[in-house]
């Protein structure tokens, strides 16, 4: 996925082409859009659209109503266990379509790309939508401030316990303990930070994301901000952070 942050436009159709295709998880008629991310099938099951997080809820449910109700679709995914308040997580298909209802969602600005896509190919088809409407600046993209600037920590602060994309230079990376952390300030206690599990660098590094290597790059990043002294985001996986050029 790095490789797309740094053409995105060759990326695409190579992405869209493998997309999210999972076993099917099952078929039905949508007869309800329950918010933004979710949506009651004619057999009563609730489905949560897996991949993404609601830019903006209104327009992203009245657009999940006018997309679905009615209309029957394909839910796929590798896991169908559903979440702590019984939905089932998925991708949805409508017939005909290569691309999940999450692609539609992100191609017009009205959903980010979530922090919880473990396939790299589904991730790479997806950031690919997101980055179409991030270029052609629509829907949430028309705004300023949508990414957060990595430099601006009361900025990021602001947005504790919520999903953030923030970017900018890292400046340092150092390891304390069995967290290795990428610095874009030099006050480790105030500045912005994201950090790396020591379990999780043997991905990265497979990846050719070695943390060492990303000293004075600019990059991407993407997750749930916490405050711990500074502003924090956890990278959990390779797919949360994004190369976006040279030194």
């Amino acid at each position: 996925m790095t490789f797309c942050a740094l053409a995105i436009g060759a990326c695409i159709g190579r992405a869209e082409a493998a997309g999210c295709s999972f076993e099917s998880q099952g078929e039905g008629r949508v007869t309800a859009v329950i918010d933004a991310r979710g949506f009651r099938l004619d057999d009563g099951r609730e489905v949560k659209l897996a991949g993404i997080e609601a830019a903006d809820r209104t327009k992203a449910a009245a657009t999940l109503s006018a997309l679905l109700l009615g209309r029957d679709v394909t839910l796929r995914g590798q896991d169908d266990t559903p979440d702590r308040y019984g939905r089932q997580p998925a991708y949805a298909f409508l017939e005909g379509q290569e691309m999940p209802v999450q692609g539609e969602l992100l191609r017009r600005g009205l959903a980010l790309v979530s922090s919880e896509i473990a396939d790299k190919d589904c991730a790479a088809a997806l950031m690919a939508a997101e980055a179409e409407a991030r270029t052609a600046r629509s829907g949430t993209w028309a705004e300023s401030g949508v990414i957060k600037n990595a430099e601006s920590s009361d900025d990021i602060l602001t947005g504790i316990g919520r999903f953030t994309v923030v970017e900018g230079r890292v400046l340092s990376v150092r390891q304390a303990g069995a967290t290795t952390y990428l610095n874009f300030g030099r006050n480790w206690t105030r500045d912005f930070a994201a950090t790396i599990s020591r379990r999780i660098v043997p991905a990265f590094e497979a990846a050719g994301l070695a943390p060492k290597s990303l000293e004075n790059r600019r990059i991407r990043v993407r997750g749930w901000v916490e405050a711990r002294r500074g502003p924090r985001i956890e990278l959990l996986r390779v797919g949360q952070l994004e190369v976006l050029g040279g030194n």
